[in-house]
């Protein structure tokens, strides 16, 4: 485990009951690779430290970062990524409702589709979510790709692989993992997405609500879109030898 190949960093909080079926479901979906799981765990109070600690000690390829208090869900993928020793970091939510079936599906996405790609954004179909939360999310979408040209339906899903380098250069703020495939546009990078079926939530309620993604997400959106204009022209930057 010491060079992983790829990475997945998967953010929780109080998802114990979730992580004791998906960690081994993660195993299953990365059998025969080099890879490296980091569970980044933002301030829990169950019993995920111990549920992870188990783990560890039976030989799991896996790493558990912990944050003193809940930091949300975007330093918890930032934490994540920066603690990464693979060269693609694929990310995935901790309370079970992404499938790690996907996890190599959008790391071969992103290889295979060359230096050009810097992100293989996942795209849900078929929403598990409470109608509510899914009308917001509609809203949300539609709004975001109309001002950032995005190309991207579903920016919020949790399933996304991108290079790791690239992945640490991304400028970051509160609510940047929901404008990742912007962000990298903007980087003069392109996009490929993966369609992935949505899963119900086995145990527990969501810990990043509603208002958590709604109430800022305006402020976030006109963040992303002043970020993007302050960088029009990306140059392809070369070494010139004169030997």
């Amino acid at each position: 485990m010491s060079n992983p190949a790829i990475t997945i960093v998967i953010p929780c909080r109080n998802e114990a009951a979730n992580l004791a079926f998906l960690l081994d479901e993660v195993d299953a979906a990365m059998e025969g690779r080099s890879y490296e799981v980091i569970v980044v765990d933002d301030g829990s109070t169950d019993l995920t430290g111990e549920a992870l600690g188990e783990r560890i000690k039976a030989g799991k390829p896996l790493r558990h970062i912990r944050h003193d208090k809940s930091a949300g869900q975007s330093a918890a993928v930032r934490s994540g990524v920066f603690a990464a020793r693979g060269k693609v970091v694929v990310t995935m939510d901790g309370d079970g409702q992404n499938n790690p079936a996907y996890l190599p599906r959008l790391a071969d996405a992103l290889l295979q589709a060359g230096p050009a790609i810097g992100i293989a954004a996942g795209q849900r179909l078929k929403r598990t979510d409470t109608k509510l939360k899914q009308l917001a999310s509609k809203y949300a979408n539609k709004l975001r790709s109309a001002i950032l040209k995005d190309n991207t339906r579903d920016s919020g899903c949790g399933l996304k692989a991108l290079h790791t380098q690239l992945f640490r250069e991304l400028p970051f703020f509160d609510g940047w993992h929901r404008y990742l495939p912007a962000l990298v546009i903007r980087e003069g990078y392109g996009v490929v997405h993966v369609d992935v079926l949505d899963r119900e939530r086995r145990h527990g309620k969501s810990n990043y609500g509603i208002l958590d993604r709604g109430l800022r997400g305006i402020l976030d959106l006109y963040g992303v879109w002043w970020l993007r204009k302050r960088r029009k022209t990306v140059p392809t930057i070369t070494e010139i030898s004169h030997g």
